[in-house]
Formats: C-alpha cells, sequence, structure tokens
C-alpha cells in the first residue's frame, strides 16, 4: 500500500471527511485490520485565508509549497490538498516538490465523464467559480461546458462557505438558498453539480438536486485510495 500525503486544514471539517472516507474506503477493499497510510500536515486555516485575502500570493505559494515539503518528507507517494480552492496553486505546488500531486479537479472531471454528463454547474468559492484555475481545467483539459451561478448567488455562496460551513455550521435557510441556487444551474442546463468545495457535501445533499451531485471531497478521496492500493 503507498503512502497517501495530506495537507489538511481548509479547513479542518472537511480534512476531518477525508480522513474518514481514506480509511472507510482502504477498510472495506482489504478487510480485516486495515486502514490507510496516511501522513497529514494540517496548516492554521486562518493563516492562509489572511493571506489570500491580502494578496499576497508569493507568500501564501511558500507556505503551501513548505506544507507539502512536510508531506514529503514524511515519505508520502503522493499529495492529496483537502481543498478545491488553493487548487489554484497546484502547478507551483508540484514543481516545488517531488511526489505527484492528484489533482482535484481532474479526479472530479474522471468521475462525471464516467457518468456520461458534459455540461456542469459549479458551486465553489468566488475564485473557484470565477478564475480559469479549475473551470478553465474542466473545460479545456477535459471537454466539460461548466456553468456557474449569477454575481448575487455566487456572493451567497461563497459567503455561507465562509461564514458558516467552515465553522461546522449548516442552517436550515443556507439549505434552501443552495437549494433553490442548484435548480436554477439544472433550469440552465446543467446535467450534474460539481460541489467545488470540500465543505458543500456538509449543506447540499444528493436528494437536493434532481441530477447527479459529483461531491468532490469523496470522489478526491476515494481517487487517492486506488492510487494508494489500484482499483
Amino acid at each position: 500500500m503507498k503512502t497517501i500525503g495530506l495537507i489538511g486544514g481548509m479547513s479542518w471539517n472537511s480534512t476531518n471527511e477525508y480522513y474518514r472516507i481514506l480509511n472507510e474506503a482502504i477498510n472495506q477493499r482489504l478487510g480485516g485490520y486495515h486502514s490507510a497510510k496516511i501522513v497529514m500536515y494540517s496548516v492554521d486555516f486562518a493563516e492562509t485565508y489572511e493571506l489570500k485575502e491580502e494578496g499576497k500570493r508569493d507568500e501564501l505559494v511558500r507556505l503551501l509549497i513548505d506544507a507539502a515539503r512536510r508531506v514529503e518528507k514524511g515519505d508520502a507517494d503522493f499529495l492529496v490538498m483537502c481543498t478545491n480552492t488553493y487548487h489554484k496553486y497546484a502547478d507551483e505546488i508540484s514543481r516545488g516538490i517531488n511526489i505527484p500531486v492528484l489533482h482535484i479537479a481532474d479526479a472530479a472531471a474522471e468521475r462525471i465523464l464516467a457518468n456520461g454528463v458534459k455540461k456542469v454547474g459549479l458551486l465553489g468559492t468566488r475564485q473557484t467559480m470565477e478564475e480559469d484555475f479549475y473551470k478553465g481545467r474542466l473545460a479545456e483539459k477535459h471537454g466539460l461546458e461548466v456553468l456557474v451561478p449569477e454575481e448575487p448567488d455566487r456572493k451567497l455562496v461563497d459567503d455561507v462557505i465562509f461564514d458558516e460551513l467552515c465553522f461546522g455550521k449548516t442552517p436550515e435557510k443556507s439549505k434552501v438558498e443552495y437549494r433553490r441556487i442548484v435548480n436554477g444551474l439544472v433550469e440552465q442546463g446543467a446535467e450534474g453539480i460539481i460541489l467545488g468545495c470540500t465543505e458543500i457535501h456538509m449543506i447540499v445533499k444528493p436528494d437536493d438536486s434532481p441530477v447527479p451531485i459529483f461531491d468532490t471531497t469523496r470522489i478526491h478521496a476515494l481517487k487517492a485510495v486506488e492510487m494508494a492500493i489500484g482499483k
């Protein structure tokens, strides 16, 4: 079994879900007392958030590369970043280490295409919904058509992530709003919905959508299991 390297803490709520899925999936496939071999470095999310908000890109990248190198020094065979947004810096992080990075958007696209879906709605942080590092990768590398909510709803989705989900809060009013936004994307032609933030699974469930939900947290973790033990 290969050793899975994790950068966690962004936020710790989603990292906790990664840890659970990895260990449950390894045990289901190998049985007995088996669990995942994991090396994890968990950052202080406040530090990364403040650097992002202050536009200190170089400092943020250095922090993430340092975290990746610590994971690599722990003898991890490959790296999993337990976040969607900070895959914005995946290429730079990859160049800073000698082990492969399992990109969350690639794992998601593989699952989406395997389900015969070509047009997807994307929910995530503002950066993930608005910038090309994620949408562009899905479109250019994997041929997916990606829809995002209109501006007021992008703000709402982002606010809920940072003001509620990162603190483990899942108020009913936010669930209702997310369902409305999901249905709006489906009305625009989305054949599936990407939960493109590793906390959104806390508030959007498969029954909340008339089309398939693609939970990037679970998809990413299960792809890491495949890399660790094979299909």
